[in-house]
This record gives structure tokens, sequence and C-alpha cells, in this order.
């Protein structure tokens, strides 16, 4: 819990650093991304407590429900979603408007979870082993095919959450062979699609000869100008209109700047302090399927913050992945706080039965 308060705020704060030069450009108001984002962090707060004071046994039977409606809810973005900047992932209802492949992740947690506790403790025989692999992979594929067509990097964070759990559930190691390939095919056939999704490799390997490297270099600017402690919080000259939205996918480069190596090293040791307790959690849980809610949520974690720091940096190509907690983006924190309260009732349940 105090992990995540402690990132909550440091959130808050960056956000309203990097933000407030566009939110009084586009809207007169300084702080108009940070009110969104307070009013959705504020309803997953309201989430988050609801969720961990519900046995989480419960959920195991809302799971099948809940996968099938992000199904749908996935669906309806390829046919109602409203597009911005190219993108078509989000869904409006009324003013209100949100992210189906945020709910997506949760939902694909809570499944598997039950898929592969349900699928028998037995998981020695060779015969179990396999089913419950294929179980999962048949499990998570739609979902997969239809975040992916317009959200590519979701489709891999659900991929990659899938193979944690499975991991995790599994002593032997041979199964992982067959889901690295069959998830390498899956990328190598989504990259093929469209054109701009090869475009995006060549610009990782050389963004100083293209149009759309200039986010990627001026975060690289960003983060090369903070030195060890930083220009000072609100100081940073990349987020005044240089690098395009600072406040979402790019804000680890407004850290980096505004606070240093300093800042940026004080929030990756919060993510790592954080995915310690989910492993503390997953390791003491009463039975497997809360181990495996708080193991998918812990690789859910750890496999973001990894992509978004990879893309910042110009590690890997740029996949459009928010840093949890700290980029702008009212849904992904909604769900992210609801994912919170899950690894808090699994939690919970295991401190009522020891006391």
């Amino acid at each position: 819990m105090l992990a995540v308060l402690f990132l909550c705020g440091y959130g808050l704060l960056i956000l309203y650093s990097a933000s407030s030069y566009n939110g009084q450009v586009r809207f007169g108001d300084s702080a108009w991304y940070l009110k969104k984002q307070f009013f959705a962090m504020a309803l997953g707060m309201a989430a988050m407590a609801g969720i961990s004071s519900v046995d989480y046994h419960v959920l195991k039977k809302l799971a099948g429900p809940a996968y099938v409606l992000s199904l749908v809810l996935s669906l309806a973005v390829l046919l109602f979603g409203d597009a911005y900047n190219g993108s078509r992932r989000w869904l409006s209802i009324g003013p209100l408007s949100f992210q189906p492949a945020e709910y997506a992740k949760p939902a694909v947690i809570l499944l598997l979870a039950g898929v592969v506790s349900g699928n028998g403790r037995n998981t020695r025989s060779g015969q179990s082993r396999r089913g419950m692999t294929a179980s999962v992979f048949l499990a998570v594929f739609p979902i997969v095919a239809l975040v992916g067509k317009n959200n590519l990097s979701t489709a891999v964070i659900i991929l990659g959450i899938a193979m944690i759990m499975i991991f995790v559930s599994n002593p032997k190691y041979l199964p992982f062979l067959w889901m690295i390939l069959a998830g390498i095919g899956f990328l190598a056939v989504f990259l093929s699609l469209e054109s701009y999704r090869l475009e995006r490799l060549a610009i990782w390997r050389n963004p100083e000869l293209y149009e759309k490297g200039y986010q990627t270099m001026q975060g690289l600017y960003a983060i090369g100008s903070g030195g060890l402690f930083g220009l000072g919080l609100g100081n940073g000259l990349q987020k005044l209109g240089f690098v395009p939205e600072a406040q979402n996918d790019m804000i680890f480069s407004v850290i980096c700047e505004e606070l240093g190596l300093f800042g940026a090293v004080l929030l990756i040791l919060l993510f790592l302090l954080l995915l310690w307790r989910f492993m503390v959690i997953a390791t003491h849980a009463p039975d497997l399927f809360g181990s495996l809610m708080a193991a998918g949520i812990m690789g859910h974690i750890a496999i973001q913050v990894i992509l978004n720091i990879a893309v910042v940096t110009n590690t890997i190509p740029n996949t459009g992945i928010t840093l949890p907690f700290i980029s702008y983006g009212g849904t992904s924190m909604l769900f992210l706080l609801s994912e919170m309260g899950l690894a808090l009732s699994v939690s919970r349940s295991r401190s009522s039965r020891v006391s």
C-alpha cells in the first residue's frame, strides 16, 4: 500500500510538471491534465479499497464473464472505436472515453489464474503440463489477436503476462520454447500487416535520419541534459513543446531531465519495492489461484515498466507504452489501482489465515 501511494504521489508531482505547459497552451489551464488524472486516481483508489475488501475467491467465478466482456469491448473498438493520433484504441460512452485494452490486462490475469489453477495441481506429468500450456494459449489467443490489430504493445504485454504465469506454475522449461517461437511468429505477422510498424524498426536504428524520429531524439536530449541531479523540478526545457505529448509515453525523459539520475533511480527503486511485495504475496498466498494472480500482476507491472524505459532510452523501437502510475491516462490509472486491489485481497486473505 505504501509503495502504491508513493508512486501515485510521485506520479502526480511529475505529471503536473510535465503537462503544465501543454495544459496552458491547449486548454488555458496548467492543471488540466493533473485534475483529470487526480479524478481517475480517486476512482481507482475507491476501486482498490472495494476490491481489496472482497474475498478474491469470489472473483474466480467472474473471470469468465470478465474475459468475455473484454473480447466484446475489444471487438467494439475495431468496429466503432475513436481514433486519436492515428490509433483506434478508444470507446466513447457519452462524454467519457476509455481504452478497453487496459481493462483486458486484469481480465486476462483473472482468467489465466482460474484456468491454470483449475487445470489441476499435478503439473509434474507431461500430459498435464501440455494440457495446461495449450489451455492458456487458446484462452489468450482471441484477445491478443483483437487487441494486437490496433495496439501491438498491449498484445505483447498480454503475451508476456501469460508466459510469466505459466513459468511460475510449471516446473519444466521446455514448454516455453514453443511459446517463445509462437510469440516471435505472432510479432512477425503483426509487424508485416502494417507498414508503419516496419518503419519503426528503421527509425529505431537511425532516429536522426527520419522526421518521425524527432520525439526519440528530443527525449534523448532531455535524458542527457539532466546529469546526476537534474535541472530542478519544473525547470525542464524539452517538455515545452519539444518532446511531443511529454506527459504520456515520454514522461520518463522529463524525470531524467528535471530530477536527473537520482530521480530516475528513485523511481526504479519504488517499482522494485512494489515488485518485491508482489513476489512475497505470491509466495505466501493461501492457494494457487491467489499466487498466480499476484504473479500475473507482478509480471504486468514489470513488463510495462521495462518496455517504457527501454523505449524512452531508444533501447527498443517505439511502442507507445505508458509508465505505470506516472504517465497521463485515466483508464490506465483506474485499472492499475484495481489490480492493486486484487493483490491486496490476496495479501489480506493470507494475513487473516495467519492470525
